[in-house]
């Protein structure tokens, strides 16, 4: 390029254009393209986000909100009455599409050949069968929603859709009763039936309890004394005299469970469906009814938080297609924070010595990369490995020395929260231990040689420098590791969970947290409702409004530990020297 400015000539515009194409950058070395191309690929991502949370957001807040009953007439004839819930189109076969009248096959064949059907939930389980049927656009003559069609969901079989013809109390009936007078019953019923669970659950399953008691503690004397011997006879008189009284009381309360039993039986209403058909239902088998159609928005409201009540506060009912999720719930807090328990010292202890103890070198480097390689294995080998080693080997061995008297049957033996919540831990541990690591090394080594300056010992440096300023490093390995134990279900299903618990691993007898006991997930609760329910259709708003209520809980943990690894950050923003 000619040096214009040691002759001291002026440059002509075409010697201005060369040199300014000679200095330009090429837009790829400016990276712009790329710059594009990340930005477009987060503004994906978050869509993708957004959307999926949008969608589950959507169906799981409209799943309890009460619909329309629709009485849907066909040109055939026959009638149904249900809620609509949902329309699709499709293609009618051939052999479909020659029975259809000529006006309707001239729209399907404008609309190159798909028509529109509907999905309508139509109850009645008990008398149909089935909770959904299919009509076709193209096959309804008429469509209404009559005022009296009630919608009424019991304990069993499913909502029933129909009318109240009558209502029995003790043996008077009334024809054609009132809406206010059947709620009023129903509400009587309801006490009647919380009577009889309390006399179920609470005293006869004590009375039950204590007797199996006693009869492992006759089996734990023969065991440690021999069959034969003194002290065990005096135990075994001792029991049998304790056990004549308990059967006593068992005898007596179950004759009471059976006389309640009997005069709730006279209380009964008559259902019919649409069609005519009649069922005799127990006032006590009912949840809540109402009739939608003429139902205002203040009502349907009472009937849409009333169900969000029961589905966080009950328990789980028709194959968990209805009904709450109460034991979920707790089983799910239950073994994310006892997860967490486990987790962070193990995480944080191997961490330690990996960092700030071990001898660097090829040793060191091969347990990191073997660490690094476990978050990669597949979670239902952590299951099987959680499987055979907790629940069979220390299981088997813990039932062995401690509950003998319990053998065959498994104590620990067998699935349950405490080896759930250890095979969580193998599974997430290496998530903590490499944000951990992460975490000490960002921690200035000023501030250490400050330390050790001054006197402090190595571990008194840990303790007092290193490791307060690393915990907003160690929240956040804590914070996936819950996120991803929490989510999983796989190793699950091998160490411990259930589809239906009778006991919650929380309660308030001693000692309040029982290990031994299995216990519901709502993650496992989905794969059940979604996967394993007699009738998908059914099972599938149930399955988004736990999803949804999942989803707010690992939000709602998250958000703590967010919240507190913030206040660390705060409280030691600034202090590097």
């Amino acid at each position: 390029m000619t040096d214009y400015a040691a002759k001291d000539v002026p440059m002509t515009a075409q010697a201005r254009v060369k040199t300014t194409r000679n200095y330009a950058t090429d837009l790829a070395a400016r990276g712009e393209p790329m710059v594009f191309a990340m930005g477009g690929s987060l503004a994906i991502g978050l869509l993708m986000i957004i959307g999926i949370l949008g969608l589950i957001a959507w169906f799981g807040f409209t799943t309890f909100w009460p619909q329309h009953i629709v009485q849907v007439t066909s040109k055939d004839g026959k009638v149904i009455a249900g809620e609509v819930f949902r329309s699709e189109s499709f293609k009618p076969a051939d052999a479909q599409l020659a029975a259809v009248p000529a006006e309707s096959r001239a729209k399907i064949e404008e609309d190159l050949g798909y028509a529109e059907r509907t999905l309508y939930r139509v109850g009645n389980y008990d008398l149909y069968g089935e909770d959904f049927q299919w009509r076709n656009e193209y096959d309804v003559a008429a469509t209404e929603m009559p005022a009296d069609m009630t919608f009424i969901e019991r304990q069993e079989w499913g909502p029933f859709v129909g009318r109240i013809t009558a209502l029995s109390l003790n043996g008077v009936v009334t024809q054609n009763p009132t809406l206010d007078a059947v709620n009023a019953a129903v509400s009587e019923g309801q006490a009647r039936r919380e009577a009889i669970l309390d006399l179920k659950t609470d005293e006869i399953g004590r009375i039950s309890t204590e007797m199996e008691e006693l009869r492992l503690e006759v089996k734990s004397a023969a065991l440690d004394y021999g069959a034969t011997d003194q002290r065990t006879l005096d135990k075994t008189a001792e029991v049998a005299e304790k056990t004549k009284a308990l059967e006593a009381q068992f005898a007596e309360k179950t004759t009471t469970l059976q006389s309640l039993q009997a005069e709730d039986a006279k209380y009964t209403m008559t259902l019919a469906d649409i069609g005519g058909q009649t069922k005799e239902q127990e006032l006590s088998s009912i949840v809540r009814l109402y009739q939608p159609n003429q139902m205002s928005l203040f009502e349907k409201l009472g009937i849409y938080f009333g169900r969000w009540g029961e589905f966080i506060f009950s328990e789980p009912r028709e194959a968990n297609t209805e009904g709450g999720v109460w034991p979920a719930i707790v089983g799910t807090l239950a073994m994310t924070v006892l997860l967490s328990l486990l987790v962070a010292p193990f995480g944080v202890m191997t961490a330690l010595y990996l960092r700030e103890y071990a001898k660097q070198g090829r040793l060191v480097s091969f347990v990191r990369i073997c660490v690094n390689n476990l978050a990669g294995v597949p979670s239902i080998v952590y299951g099987v490995f959680g499987l055979g080693f907790f629940c069979y080997v220390l299981g088997g061995t813990i039932d062995q020395l401690f509950f003998p008297e319990k053998l065959p049957s498994p104590t620990f033996g067998t699935g349950g929260v405490l080896w759930a919540a250890l095979t969580l831990a193998l599974l997430t541990v290496p998530v903590v231990i490499v944000a951990t690591e992460e975490a000490l090394a960002s921690v200035p080594r000023s501030m250490r040689e400050g330390s050790l300056a001054c006197g402090a010992s190595k571990w008194q440096t840990i303790r007092w420098i290193v490791l307060p300023r690393a915990l907003p490093g160690i929240m956040t390995g804590l914070i996936l590791a819950m996120a991803r134990g929490a989510g999983e279900v796989a190793p699950l299903m091998l160490v411990g969970v259930v589809k239906l618990a009778p006991e919650l691993p929380l309660d308030l007898s001693w000692p309040f947290i029982h290990l031994d006991r299995s216990f519901m997930h709502l993650g496992f609760h989905i794969y059940d409702v979604g996967f394993q329910s007699r009738n998908a259709e059914a099972g599938r708003p149930m399955v988004f409004v736990t999803t949804l209520l999942l989803i707010a809980i690992i939000l709602a943990m998250n958000a703590t530990a967010i919240s507190v690894r913030s206040r660390l950050k705060r409280r030691f923003a600034g202090s590097q020297f």
